[in-house]
């Protein structure tokens, strides 16, 4: 069975400079499996270490680096997201090695994912599912295409784009493994009890 669970999406859109590690532990002790740090403002890239460090201490919830290849292997982050314009999977597992964790955005698209996961990617990403604000312009996707890729593909698939506490319990019951989630946690006052409550939407633990 696929791993699954609350991915965590800590856009700095979100939080405030100096508080992002803060911020990322706290995620992570809410029981989020996977965090992906996404700066397109420019902080200091120092601040990804924070974060790594942080999540470490605080739980075994992966970080991830959006975009970045050569920030995520100077941070000791896990692994690295890509768009369809940020360098392959082949680049990135020569930078991060066969462990890394290498996911790649896939839009609307399952040819895309095929292609992804035919290259070696460890999971793919559809979205926006619903209104973003953290990805606005992003075209949309339609529920039913997580149902198409669960069946068919053998690697973890993430939903991502406007997903809240009140409609993420239908992207897992079409077939993501991973809610991708970034306003919906970090735009809360309580960041770990949010996070809580959307890894109780996946259920009991396996046994």
């Amino acid at each position: 069975m696929h791993s699954r669970g609350l991915y965590a999406l800590l856009d700095t859109r979100w939080v405030a400079p100096g508080e992002e590690a803060g911020a990322a532990a706290r995620a992570a002790c809410g029981g989020a499996r996977w965090l992906q740090y996404r700066d397109k403002t420019g902080r200091p890239a120092t601040t990804a270490h924070a974060i790594v460090t942080a999540v470490r201490k605080a739980s075994d919830c992966a970080v991830i680096i959006n975009d970045d290849i050569a920030l995520a292997r100077a941070c000791g982050a896990a692994g690295v997201h890509l768009g369809q314009s940020d360098g392959g999977v082949a680049a990135a597992r020569r930078h991060l090695g066969r462990q890394a964790i290498i996911g790649i955005t896939c839009h609307a698209s399952l040819d895309l994912a095929r292609a992804a996961q035919q290259a070696g990617a460890s999971y793919v990403s559809f979205g926006r599912f619903f209104d973003s604000q953290t990805k606005p312009d992003a075209p949309g996707a339609a529920v039913e295409l997580l149902t198409r890729a669960r069946a068919e593909l053998n690697i973890p698939v993430v939903a991502i784009g406007g997903i809240t506490l009140d409609n993420g319990a239908a992207l897992i019951a079409a077939g993501a493994d991973y809610l991708a989630v970034a306003g919906a946690i970090f735009g809360q006052p309580d960041i770990t009890d949010t996070c809580r409550r959307f890894t109780g939407l996946f259920g009991p633990p396996a046994r």
